[in-house]
């Protein structure tokens, strides 16, 4: 067992393939205890009537509650269990329930702005960037708020309009100069994706060794 876990983060748009890309280095680290932990669990909770929650702009910094997120990291790191929230898209707020996540040799933590903090950046031994075209990712993006969130073809064009394209452009574009791997189409390109777990798979080796 590796004594310090090995932190993956995995990062890009929304719609960009990030999910696809972690689930792949999830499958490739199979011999290893795997945890994967989505930045979209730990959007902020808000007093505010659902109608004003609508209007928040949950593409910004602001609206993750980094400091639970950066806490429970290091909790991990240092081989502790967390209670990780569970995120209502529905009702756009924190459920009242919560998922328990056990220590693990490998975390996976996905998300738009993870490379934004400089302190989870410094947890992590791998930070990939992945770079898909705008409007391959908006098409994603319609296709999964319809089905998965509820949400109305129209609702998706305001808010994509309105904060994710300008909060992109802000904000989790450039990122990608943190990265060290950069991952252009997503989960399509297998050869990036081949050479992202030769490194990963070398990263544990390394590891193993130095117990």
């Amino acid at each position: 067992m590796v004594q310090k876990p090995i932190i993956i983060g995995v990062t890009g748009g929304s719609g960009s393939g990030k999910t696809t890309v972690s689930q792949k280095i999830y499958e490739s680290v199979s011999g290893h205890s795997v945890a994967m932990i989505q930045e979209d669990a730990y959007y902020k909770y808000s007093e505010l009537p659902i109608e004003e929650r609508r209007k928040i702009n949950f593409d910004h910094p602001l609206s993750f509650d980094s400091d639970l997120l950066l806490k429970h990291m290091q909790q991990l790191v240092d081989r502790q269990a967390v209670n990780i929230p569970i995120y209502d898209y529905k009702l756009r707020n924190p459920s009242e329930e919560t998922r328990y996540q056990a220590p693990k040799d490998v975390i996976i933590v996905e998300g738009i702005l993870i490379l934004d903090d400089q302190r989870l950046r410094d947890l992590m031994d791998i930070k990939v960037y992945v770079d898909t075209d705008d409007d391959i990712r908006l098409l994603r993006r319609v296709e999964r708020d319809i089905h998965e969130r509820g949400r109305s073809l129209e609702n998706v064009f305001a808010q994509y309009l309105k904060t994710v394209k300008p909060m992109y452009h802000q904000f989790i574009e450039p990122t990608k100069r943190y990265a060290d791997v950069i991952i252009p189409e997503g989960g399509e390109n297998s050869v990036a994706i081949d050479l992202l777990v030769t490194k990963v798979r070398s990263v544990l080796k390394q590891a193993k060794e130095n117990i």
